[in-house]
């Protein structure tokens, strides 16, 4: 018998924890429930999907007939929920408003959810993992700060699904970050990756000098809203710096994308730029950041030049939270840090354009029996994430751990549209959390399914 916040229960009616509720936790929770497993979502956040109201303001380039997941629909459904239209393409806020928030609030999950719980550490039984033999049937825990303190909740299996928003990648190059980046004095100066330029942050940075770091997409998104704003604001000055020497992979296919609003994209910022809204800085390798005595942030590259911005907007994407589980055996690639049977298929250094296969359970599988990392998370630094891949990595778990087929399903997913192709001492270092069917170099970045990618609702026109 073991002890847990709910009183004692034996080992196999301990919950399945699923950590993070965005789409992939809350679907993985749809899913255990449909196979009879007991789920428990610990949330960060104070609502479940908190992150992605942080981007809430950004359009997703995919469509809703491949944002809902099956088992989450099916819940939905059951409750009269009215579907959004297949063939549109929500922002971040609607996503959340139409389907995350109502998925949620469905009686098989409501009170399965606890937000406002940070999972710190995750370990088993009672000894370390130099013990692997001794703890190799014991629970899961679980330890969660929460605002009444610490608590440890056993688990008989854990999915983590938390994703990497909170973990963004340094300015610097090299994996570091830029001398200076930490200064709290600078970070006054910094606006995160996917500033809402036009409504939460229009005061600060209208009329002023905004240096957007990045070849992303989310570096796109970024540079478009602030020429909107400029219209608005011509004295508003927009510089756009990046690592590799030319812009056309981040421009990309225009007309010949398979997914149309992405293509557009790429053509607004560069008829930007011809136009002399945008000013490009090419080559460019942060070395470090510090704060000038008029209180902008002054960036010098590798190469000596400099500039001294009213604020920078660095879009460098993401990297997975590792510290969470170091008390588990876990297989990880040592340079995506993607498991280590899925990070062949995902290395932005190797695989070509196209849909990256399904995976699920046995790829994702671990040296720790019954932990699974699922979702962005999974993919570790690649930058090459689709929201139905994640879909059908926890269906394939929970079936797994239920006992059930956990058998990989093909996945029908759109055209990915056009990736170039470039040398890799012209590329540029992954930098967004963006890409879907795949990248042919480091620097092109194909559409990413459900993470902050696309275009403002109704704004974003150059």
């Amino acid at each position: 018998m073991t002890q847990t916040d709910r009183g004692m229960v034996s080992d196999d009616e301990l919950p399945v924890v699923v950590i993070g509720a965005g789409p992939v936790g809350l679907a993985a929770a749809a899913h255990l429930v449909e196979t009879g497993l007991d789920p428990l979502v610990l949330e960060a956040g104070d609502i479940p999907a908190a992150a992605i109201t942080e981007w809430g303001h950004i359009r997703l380039f995919s469509s809703w007939r491949h944002n809902v997941d099956a088992a989450a629909q099916r819940l939905l459904q059951a409750q009269g929920w009215k579907e959004p239209d297949p063939a549109g393409l929500p922002t971040g806020a609607e996503f959340v408003a139409h389907y995350l928030a109502p998925l949620a609030a469905v009686p098989e999950l409501v009170g399965r959810i606890r937000t406002g719980e940070q999972v710190i550490g995750i370990s088993r039984g009672q000894r370390d993992k130099t013990h692997a033999q001794a703890r190799s049937e014991a629970p899961f825990i679980v330890r969660v700060q929460s605002a009444q303190g610490l608590v440890d909740y056993r688990a008989r299996a854990i999915i983590d699904a938390s994703g990497t928003w909170g973990h963004p990648n340094p300015v610097g190059a090299a994996g570091l970050p830029a001398l200076g980046e930490d200064d709290p004095e600078v970070a006054s100066t910094l606006l995160g990756g996917l500033p809402d330029v036009l409504s939460e942050r229009r005061r600060e940075v209208t009329g002023k000098h905004v240096l957007v770091l990045g070849g992303g997409h989310s570096a796109v998104n970024t540079l478009l809203n602030l020429v909107a704003l400029q219209r608005e604001a011509p004295e508003t000055t927009i510089t756009w710096a990046i690592r590799g020497d030319s812009p056309e992979a981040t421009y990309g296919g225009g007309d010949a994308d398979g997914l149309l609003e992405r293509g557009a994209l790429g053509q607004r910022l560069r008829e930007a730029v011809e136009a002399g809204r945008i000013t490009l800085v090419p080559s460019a390798t942060v070395h470090s950041l510090a704060l000038t005595e008029a209180g902008q942030v002054a960036v010098t590259f590798d190469d000596g030049r400099r500039l001294s911005p009213d604020f920078l907007a660095a879009a460098t994407g993401f990297r997975p939270d590792l510290e969470v589980f170091r008390e588990l055996r876990v297989d990880l690639d040592p340079g995506v840090e993607a498991p280590s049977r899925l990070a062949p298929l995902i290395d932005p250094q190797f695989h070509s354009c196209g849909t990256v296969e399904a995976h699920g359970a046995e790829t994702l599988a671990h040296p720790e029996e019954g932990f699974f990392i699922a979702g962005m998370k999974s993919y570790g630094r690649a930058p090459t994430f689709l929201l139905a891949t994640g879909y059908e990595q926890v269906r394939s778990i929970a079936a797994h751990l239920a006992g059930q087929d956990a058998t990989v399903r093909p996945l029908n997913l759109p055209e990915t549209g056009v990736c170039s192709a470039a040398e890799p001492a012209q590329t540029q270092a992954p930098d967004d959390a963006g890409a879907g069917g795949g990248c042919c170099s480091a620097e092109s970045q194909p559409v990413t399914l459900g993470v902050p990618t696309g275009l403002v609702h109704g704004r974003g026109g150059a």
